[in-house]
Order: structure tokens, then C-alpha cells, then sequence
């Protein structure tokens, strides 16, 4: 198995863990949107236990929303590292663009699209997509 290396933008926050990705996906929710500035983040979830942080541990802020999971980033740079309610939760979403190692695999799915704004359009990907995190959304055929 192998050991995957991330860290925040300015490089103060370290961490590794095991290339054991339960699921990816890409998160639509108002709160990742509010966080990435964009149009989400994406995400791998692992169990939380198997993350070590190896520097920064001091930088690191948890942020916890009126309604969802806490997100975790770097007070230094913003950058956003987890999600999920890291390091409480039995899960952990690390962030797939604060992985410094090459890694397989991507994404399996769209969770939250309820939140996609008027502004954004999902691609035609194939990928799964979710109303919030564990039911499949029926695709509408094209006339």
C-alpha cells in the first residue's frame, strides 16, 4: 500500500497517510463552495485514525457550520485540508488538491448537486450524482 504526502499551500502543514481512498467525490454544498471559492472541493474520504500529521499540527483551525461537518485548514496560508469533522469523525475527507503524491483513481461521484447555484453546470462526466451524500439523482433525457 502505498503512503500518499499532502500539504497546505505554503508548506508549513504536513501530513501522510495510506493510498486506502474509501470514496471520491466532488462536493456541490454551499459551505464547500463558501470555503474553495469555487464551485466545491474535491474530496477522498479515508479513516481518520490512518492520518499523520507530520508538521504545522499548530496552524491547523477547524471551522464547524451551523449544518454540516467541520472543515480543517492551515491558519497560515487558508488552505483548506479536510472535511468531514476531521479529527473527530471516524472518517475523514481529505482534500485531493492538497496531495502532493501521484495517486490513482479519481472521482466516483457529484454529492450535494441540491446546491448546485443557477451560475454553476455540472459536466456530463458520467459520474454518479447525489441529492446530498448517499442517494442517486435520476438524470432527465435530452429531447
Amino acid at each position: 500500500m502505498a503512503t500518499l504526502r499532502g500539504s497546505c499551500h505554503c508548506g508549513e502543514v504536513g501530513f501522510e497517510f495510506p493510498d486506502e481512498f474509501e470514496f471520491m467525490s466532488f462536493c456541490h454544498c454551499t459551505t464547500c463552495k463558501k470555503l474553495s471559492g469555487g464551485v466545491g472541493t474535491a474530496s477522498g474520504r479515508i479513516h481518520t485514525g490512518a492520518i499523520a500529521i507530520l508538521s504545522g499540527e499548530e496552524l491547523l483551525r477547524t471551522y464547524q457550520p451551523e449544518e454540516g461537518s467541520a472543515k480543517t485548514f492551515c491558519s497560515a496560508c487558508g488552505s483548506n485540508l479536510f472535511g468531514n469533522g476531521w479529527p473527530e469523525s471516524e472518517l475523514t475527507s481529505v482534500r485531493l488538491s492538497a496531495i502532493d503524491t501521484p495517486f490513482e483513481g479519481r472521482p466516483r461521484g457529484h454529492i450535494y448537486v441540491r446546491s448546485v447555484a443557477p451560475w454553476e453546470t455540472l459536466p456530463e462526466d458520467g459520474l454518479e450524482r447525489f441529492e446530498a451524500e448517499s442517494r442517486p439523482v435520476r438524470r432527465q433525457r435530452q429531447a
